[in-house]
């Protein structure tokens, strides 16, 4: 049996009832831990709530400026995207609160740590591969995979019963989950997959139909891969997403309503918002497509599904995504310049880029008259690459 336990805290109802619930079927102390990601709500509180929900303790960090300089800005230089359309929100903060959980399990001398994922999702195997990987000798316990609750509406019941103060509600079930870089909705009204999305329930950003009727033209400025600057003002990294995020949200940028595949095996419905993001993302590949060789592009673009899966399923600390990302932020090195963006009701267009290490030379590309390239060469090129061809066709007949 664990004697202390460092639990994965958010103030919610899964959380919040796991701290009276592990005191309760393990008699062991519960030590909180909630991770300012950026989730842009008062924190103050969760700590004593923490402690008047049953907590010995209760650590309440501020990691915005690590998660956007060690996670975010690596996977967006790496261009993730899970399945075509998913920016990996909710996935690549799992590992960072991971690796903090153990270092309190270490500084506090615990011997289990705990989290608030339920049996069925992602992040439980996400969690739980990170804390292996950091501490193979830790105890996990997941009350999800143990409790007697099957539902959010026994856990309310639950909290209830017990004087556990809680925001959700049995009209509003579904689960949410937001940090500096997006915010997730599942659950409940939302796992109808023909039912379209209550337009209350989004918070980052107002509708399309709604959005100025003039667009907003952005520069974002590129270093090595990393934006560094917004329409020439220098940023450090959380302002950035501040700044950001504001702007892409007032222009309805950066929603996604999809069916995904989840790591355990089953289908499920998410929305997300994630609007600085979704900028980012534009202006990043504006930038890779002056700087980045052809074959170099090519390669970097054929690791993306593979990149995107590992940070999903939860690989973060395996050894294929290190060396993945090795190689990556190897090719970022000559990306660098700016790329100008148009936002408009819901759209993110790239309007312009430039930069001082370009591969792309305006005399060569032009369709007037220049004296480099000499058109005739193209026809030995394409009869040698069409031999293959020729010879299939006459062989076969």
């Amino acid at each position: 049996m664990a004697k202390k336990i460092v639990l994965a805290y958010s103030g919610g109802l899964d959380t919040s009832v796991a701290i009276a619930w592990l005191k309760e079927t393990y008699k062991a102390e519960v030590i909180a831990f909630c991770a300012d990601l950026g989730q842009g709500e008062e924190l103050d509180p969760v700590e004593a709530k923490a402690i008047k929900t049953g907590a010995s303790k209760a650590y309440v960090e501020d990691l915005r400026e690590e998660f956007i300089r060690d996670y975010i800005f690596p996977m967006l230089r790496a261009n993730a995207i899970y399945e075509g359309i998913y920016l990996l929100g909710t996935s690549i903060a799992r590992p960072l609160i991971a690796k903090k959980q153990i270092d309190i399990a270490v500084k506090e001398g615990a011997d289990a740590v705990s989290h608030g994922s339920t049996g069925k999702g992602n992040d439980q195997v996400r969690f739980e591969l990170s804390y292996y990987a950091l501490k193979p000798d830790i105890k996990v316990i997941a009350p999800w995979r143990e409790w007697p609750f099957n539902s959010r509406e026994s856990l309310i019941d639950y909290s209830e019963k017990h004087g556990i103060p809680v925001t959700a509600t049995k009209a509003k079930p579904y689960s949410t989950d937001r940090n500096i870089f997006h915010i997730s909705y599942e659950g409940g009204i939302l796992e109808d997959p023909w039912a379209e999305p209550p337009q209350d329930m989004y918070t980052m950003m107002i509708s399309p139909e709604k959005a100025p009727d003039k667009p907003t033209y952005i520069e974002i400025d590129y270093k090595e891969g990393n934006p560094v600057a917004i329409n020439g003002e220098q940023l450090g990294p959380v302002a950035l997403f501040e700044k950001l995020n504001k702007l892409a949200g007032e222009n309805g940028i950066g929603r996604v309503d999809l069916v995904e595949n989840r790591y355990v095996g089953m289908k499920s419905r998410g929305v997300y918002e994630t609007p600085a993001g979704t900028v980012l993302h534009a202006a990043h590949r504006a930038v890779e497509s002056l700087t980045l060789d052809r074959e170099v592009l090519h390669l970097r673009d054929s690791l993306i599904p593979r990149y995107a899966e590992l940070v999903y399923y939860g690989y973060w600390f395996a050894p294929e995504r290190e060396i993945m990302q090795a190689t990556i932020d190897n090719i970022q090195k000559d990306v660098t310049g700016t790329a100008r963006l148009k936002l408009y009701k819901g759209s993110c267009s790239v309007a312009g880029r430039k930069s001082p290490l370009s591969l792309y030379h305006q005399e060569l590309a032009t369709f007037e008259a220049e004296k480099i390239y000499n058109q005739r060469d193209a026809e030995g090129f394409i009869k040698l690459n069409a031999l293959r061809l020729k010879m299939r066709k006459l062989l076969r007949g």
